[in-house]
């Protein structure tokens, strides 16, 4: 008889006009208890018949998570994970509450991310992939069930979905593709990194050929609207997750970047890049540089990039005017050129590259951005050797930023700055001592010197720096105009033993000593 009467009330509440009496009647506090049962036909018309009353009705749903039917749908997905009636009433059901934040903090109390891995990995229709990726979506809103989600392997299944459909044409497909892409990008790209690391660098280093694939397929496809965005999102992930594999993996993972390389995966993300450059997509563009900038991190993969040409290919992007990119190629740039002098010197010959990175480095609005400008302009005169290259620097008015560098708030970026000054000076002071006098250069490492709050290290390249100036008659006249020794032997009872030898041995060679 109770079957029969929650079937009734399933059917009644079809109509829209008969909700309001059966809310009025708190029939939906009177079926809740139902759902603890075990009668399959039971739940199911139960189960219904709330979804339908409360459909779309904020308060009562509201109500229905204060009461606990959150835990019973979880336990119907996973009591009878295997019947399909009951999985889709539940599903539907999470689909209407997932919005709430109490439905939410409620089911990161349950098991539900394992369910629905499950769920996923059973769905044999487009409509239940559909249904559960609006679940997850909704959910992966939720920090912690974000958390929970990557935990019970959604990401890694997703993936699975990626590759089975990826040479697939249909229109369905596509869609799930899309739909998929995008929930791997919600729950990777916000979630703690601590939390997932692990499990999704494995994930990519073992699918480091269906990445591959995945980049041919979005490079192959055909059409401005596929472009744009039926794969924008997969290629974002897949990318990030090359970059993860790369950046993070043991040293032992060089091999793997290598082998990215090797299986072309440079050549696809940068025409993927000269393309979205093209259609304005700037998320694609950062997600690949990303992956570039890292990929570029073993020198067994620099110096096969460098063969590829991909420091010519990349300043492509300096036409885009996003900044976001901006300071994604800086960065990538940058990473390419350290420790490779032939790099540097590529970079170091190209004018139109020098002069946007000088523009770049007086660029106020964008605190990011200067500073990545700044950083690569020191790493491309710190690896290079070439004297044409410290000219060039020079005829892009780029010396007197490197040296405006040397004071800057970052110890790290003033010994970048510093140790770039000595090479240059060491390979063309001639070139570099009149931007040197009209900057001050000399003044301002004075004031490094006698500052107590200059670290150690900055004191000691301050130092090295001084001492290559010495080579020069105006500048070694500086230097004791600006009575730097007195500094320097203040400086030799440092508590820092390298700053203390440094200081003595300037003093000799000021002295005549050596």
């Amino acid at each position: 008889c109770a079957v029969k009467a929650a079937h009734v009330l399933s059917e009644i509440a079809k109509n829209e006009e008969m909700k309001k009496p059966c809310i009025e009647a708190d029939l939906v506090l009177t079926l809740i208890p139902l759902l603890e049962g075990t009668d399959q036909e039971m739940l199911l018309h139960a189960g219904r018949a709330i979804g339908r009353i409360c459909y779309d009705n904020r308060d009562l749903q509201e109500e229905l998570v204060k009461v606990g039917v959150i835990p019973s749908l979880v336990r119907i997905l996973t009591d009878y994970a295997e019947s399909e009636p009951l999985v889709h009433v539940a599903l539907l059901a999470l689909y209407n509450l997932a919005d709430l934040d109490s439905a939410k903090e409620a089911l990161s109390m349950t098991k539900v991310a394992e369910q629905l891995v499950k769920q996923l990995r059973r769905a044999e229709s487009h409509e239940r992939l559909e249904i559960v990726f609006e679940v997850l979506q909704a959910l992966a809103e939720n920090d912690a069930l974000k958390v929970q989600l990557v935990d019970a392997g959604v990401p890694e299944v997703l993936s699975e979905i990626l590759l089975r459909l990826q040479g697939s044409s249909q229109a369905e497909d596509t869609c799930i593709v899309r739909a998929a892409s995008d929930l791997i990008v919600s729950l990777l790209l916000g979630a703690e990194l601590s939390h997932f690391l692990t499990r999704e660098l494995k994930v990519a280093k073992n699918n480091t050929k269906s990445i591959v694939l995945i980049l041919a397929r979005h490079e192959n496809a055909q059409g401005k609207d596929s472009l744009n965005s039926e794969f924008a999102s997969l290629v974002s992930i897949v990318v990030f997750l090359t970059s993860l594999t790369c950046s993070v993996l043991p040293l032992s993972s060089d091999g793997n970047c290598l082998r990215m390389v090797q299986l072309g995966v440079i050549h696809q993300l940068l025409d993927l890049l000269e393309k979205h450059v093209r259609s304005g997509d700037t998320s694609v563009q950062q997600a690949a540089l990303s992956a570039l900038q890292n990929l570029a991190i073993p020198v067994v993969s620099k110096v096969q990039m460098l063969e590829e040409g991909v420091a010519e290919r990349i300043e492509a992007l300096l036409r885009s005017e996003s900044p976001p990119v901006q300071f994604k190629l800086l960065g990538t740039l940058r990473m390419l050129a350290d420790g490779q002098a032939d790099a540097a010197e590529i970079l170091g010959h190209d004018p139109m590259l020098l002069t946007r990175l000088v523009q770049w480095c007086s660029v106020s609005d964008h605190s990011g951005i200067c500073r990545e400008a700044n950083r690569l302009l020191a790493s491309i005169l710190h690896h290079n050797r070439s004297q044409e290259v410290v000219k060039a620097i020079q005829a892009a008015q780029g010396v007197k930023h490197l040296v405006s560098m040397t004071t800057s708030e970052h110890a790290a970026m003033q010994n970048e700055a510093l140790n770039a000054l000595a090479i240059a000076s060491a390979i063309d002071l001639e070139t570099l001592e009149q931007p040197f006098k009209e900057s001050q250069l000399v003044q301002s490492l004075h004031k490094l010197l006698q500052d107590d709050n200059t670290s150690p290290e900055v004191k000691y390249n301050s130092m090295g720096l001084l001492c290559r100036l010495l080579n020069s008659g105006d500048l070694r006249q500086e230097i004791e105009e600006d009575k730097i020794k007195d500094t320097l032997e203040r400086l030799c009872s440092h508590s820092n033993a390298d700053v203390v030898k440094e200081a003595t041995t300037m003093l000799q060679i000021l002295r005549g000593d050596t």
